[in-house]
């Protein structure tokens, strides 16, 4: 753009991973594209207030700025008149913009602006008939009436965000879609005019290692509650395991557990594993008990609510001394005065090491300092907890090599938790198909549309962790070389030439690469923004290839299989997606195909 060569751009999409540093996508552009003459300024708009100052930060960085050989400022603005003061521009939120629109509207408009719209999908399409039934809603929709008119205004406009869908399935202020019926899951249209879509998915960022890998600690329990209203009389229920609950008591169960014992055992888990890691780190590198330092690891404490979030304080104080309490436990809420500066200090400062918070940390918090998280919060909405998680997979300069640093997040180990944690495991090519739907039973996760919000009627009494297991999500190259590891040392007939090889086991040999290979095109395929996510995208790809060598693998012959493993490596299965047009089974893939999605892949 900078060179005069995509002058038809006005519109940028960055899809990036949370964690994968899209904070410096606005001060890239901002440097090429002042010193090109393209813009003027720049106005970065962010959901959160102490967003503002990380923003401010993302100009001022000394190695970016030797990087890119900018010296631009930008600072955090109000609702003053005059934002940028003489800078590059300024940053703001979405509250101050519903505030004082006319102020910002002729700030864009007085320069050629580039407009940074920072986690774009806080912003609906307004919708008067949910708005009215919704007070979170009703905000979210003033935001967008307010920024409506910035966006239309705007030179060129940057949208950033690390989960382009939002948890009540409404369109994103902005963005293009296909034209759909209302509904139908709305699809972003990556090929409209005048956009350009940056994809940047967990999986590459794990490649690169941008970001780190995570171990989930998953803490099993039971719990027990009172539940009905006073009037008719209350009956105990339970106790009953947060890992084998089912339909009418998941909810209740979570519930509970989060404000009884279990909630208690799950934040020692947390902490006793943030202070051997602090330990570890202090011995390694020569450092005594008392002495401050920056690398040492830090846990975040997610509540579920702000009472929940004060006894979690509580709680924690009372396992140190009173002098180190004070120093190295914080609380950050809406309700407490001093909650930004309790962030700024836990994201700058070495201590304190310890965060408890609700909501106002768990979105673009640049800490990379934490290590350890303990998820005791109800929502399991896939947006919010890969957000949650993302505050832990920061690579931590400070904390020695990449290889030696670990995100830990602890968490209930309820179904809707694991479920979210097989998708991303999915996701990231480490799981080759997803499972096959089972009936609902106590050992198989609940099947009914979740709902965030707490129950109602329910009284907690008591609960308890019964049970911790490990589970470490891990990128694909190293799950594809462990298992082949694993498979070598038990098959030694692996290592053999094939001459000497028995045929049936090359035949299953051969199979097993086809398989692997049909599963890493799928994944690839989507995580470069080729095709819609979805948990079956393996099978259709399956059956795509069967459909192009005309007979299924388990009957073909070895000469058959080395060809078809042959064809696979010199082509691609997205080209050949339309085999599957006018086969019922498949008519969702069809129907995608032609609405843009499979047609139009990047050019390698």
């Amino acid at each position: 753009m900078a060179r005069g060569e995509a002058d038809g751009v006005s519109d940028i999409l960055a899809a990036v991973t949370p964690g994968g540093g899209k904070s410096l996508l606005p001060v890239l552009a901002a440097a090429h594209l002042i010193n090109a003459g393209r813009i003027e300024r720049v106005v970065w708009v962010v959901p959160r207030d102490s967003l503002r100052l990380q923003a401010e930060e993302a100009f001022a960085d000394p190695l970016w700025r030797a990087s890119l050989g900018h010296s631009l400022s930008v600072r955090s603005s109000e609702n003053a008149p005059d934002p940028s003061r003489g800078l590059a521009g300024y940053v703001t939120t979405y509250q101050a913009v519903a505030a004082a629109p006319m102020l910002h509207l002729k700030e864009v408009s007085r320069n050629r602006t580039l407009l940074v719209v920072d986690e774009v999908h806080h912003l609906p399409v307004p919708s008067s008939s949910l708005d009215r039934n919704d007070a979170e809603g009703e905000e979210a929709s003033a935001w967008s009436r307010a920024m409506l008119p910035l966006l239309q205004c705007a030179s060129l406009r940057l949208l950033l965000s690390g989960t382009l869908e939002r948890a009540d399935g409404r369109r994103i202020l902005g963005l293009p879609y296909y034209p759909a019926a209302t509904t139908h899951t709305p699809e972003i249209d990556l090929d409209a005019p005048g956009w350009a879509v940056i994809g940047y998915s967990r999986a590459q960022a794990l490649a690169e290692r941008s970001v780190l890998p995570v171990t989930f600690g998953a803490l099993d329990g039971e719990a027990s509650w009172l539940e009905g209203g006073r009037a008719a009389g209350q009956a105990r229920v339970g106790p009953h395991r947060l890992g084998g609950a089912v339909r009418n008591t998941t909810r209740p169960a979570l519930f509970t557990a989060l404000r009884t014992g279990f909630a208690r055992d799950l934040l020692q888990e947390a902490f006793g594993a943030t202070r051997r890691l602090r330990a570890r780190r202090r011995a390694e590198r020569g450092f005594g008990p008392t002495e401050f330092a920056r690398g040492l690891g830090k846990l975040l404490v997610v509540a579920p609510d702000q009472a929940s979030a004060r006894h979690y304080l509580a709680m924690l104080q009372s396992w140190m001394p009173a002098a180190q309490a004070e120093r190295d436990v914080r609380l950050a809420t809406s309700s407490e005065r001093d909650a930004h500066e309790a962030l700024a200090a836990f994201r700058l400062l070495p201590e304190p090491a310890v965060l408890v918070t609700v909501a106002m940390a768990y979105e673009g918090l640049d800490a990379p300092d934490i290590a350890v998280v303990a998820a005791l919060t109800h929502i399991r909405s896939r947006p919010w907890l890969e957000q949650m998680i993302a505050r832990a997979t920061r690579v931590d300069p400070h904390a020695g090599s990449y290889t030696d640093q670990q995100a830990l997040v602890f968490h209930p180990d309820d179904p809707l938790f694991a479920r979210f944690r097989a998708e991303l495991e999915n996701e990231q090519g480490s799981a080759a198909r997803a499972r096959k739907t089972q009936r609902i039973s106590a050992l198989t996760p609940e099947r009914v549309v979740w709902s965030d919000e707490e129950p109602r009627a329910i009284t907690p009494l008591e609960s308890n962790a019964i049970g911790l297991r490990y589970a470490l999500l891990r990128p694909i190259t190293v799950a594809r070389a462990e298992r082949a590891r694993a498979s070598n040392a038990l098959n030694p007939a692996i290592g053999c030439p094939d001459s000497e090889r028995a045929p049936s086991l090359s035949e299953r040999l051969l199979r097993q690469r086809l398989s692997a290979t049909v599963a890493a095109q799928a994944a690839e395929d989507e995580a470069n923004l080729c095709i819609p996510r979805s948990g079956n995208r393996p099978h259709r790809y399956n059956a795509v290839l069967k459909r192009v060598l005309g007979k299924a693998r388990a009957a073909m012959t070895l000469a058959e299989l080395e060809a078809a493993l042959a064809w696979l490596e010199r082509h691609r299965l997205s080209d050949h997606l339309h085999l599957l047009d006018g086969d019922a089974r498949y008519a969702w893939s069809a129907r995608h195909r032609s609405g843009g999605w499979l047609s139009k892949r990047p050019s390698p």
